[in-house]
């Protein structure tokens, strides 16, 4: 459960309740009958094939050795297939070309459903301000991770018929 604590439309305090098994939130104001539902936010995620290397990105948020798939949130009535290419032409400068959907992904830990697209690009990178570094590597020396992103790019690489590095266990 996120940290919503009060009702976006009378301010009112949020509380708890059960509802199909799940706790959930609901404005205390019984006239107001505002619920929190909590639903999971969808994300798209880009596994970027440029000139038949593998970008990774480094977040500037990030530590300097972490590196990930480009990713973002979809805008109001904003395809996912277009989300993607979006993202891509934002963080990267590189205008992508769609190949398909990979797979759809629940992320827990953040509430998101993760969209992940095979996208191919060429060209020279220009960083957007959200990222700090960017690398390149072959398919076949890619280390993928066990949570969120790391799983779809280690069933692309599978696809490929690359057979990823083994991942070490989530550490929390």
């Amino acid at each position: 459960m996120d940290d919503a604590r009060f009702c976006p439309r009378c301010a009112g305090p949020l509380e708890p309740f059960e509802h199909e098994a799940r706790t959930r939130l609901r404005c205390a104001d019984t006239a107001c009958g505002y619920v929190h539902w909590d639903n999971p936010v969808p994300v798209v995620a880009a596994i970027i094939e440029h000139e038949g290397q593998v970008l990774l990105a480094r977040n500037a948020a990030w530590p300097d050795k972490m590196y990930g798939l480009i990713t973002g949130f979809l805008e109001r009535g904003e395809e996912p297939s277009e989300a993607v290419l979006r993202e891509v032409a934002e963080e990267t400068g590189l205008k992508g070309e769609l190949v398909g959907l990979v797979g759809v992904y629940g992320f827990n830990p953040r509430n998101q459903v993760i969209l992940a697209y095979h996208v191919r690009t060429k060209g020279e990178v220009h960083l957007g301000e959200e990222l700090a570094d960017y690398k390149l590597v072959p398919p076949e020396r890619v280390r993928t991770w066990p949570f969120g992103t790391g799983q779809a790019l280690a069933d692309w690489l599978v696809i490929r018929g690359v057979r990823p590095a083994p991942q070490k266990p989530d550490p929390g």
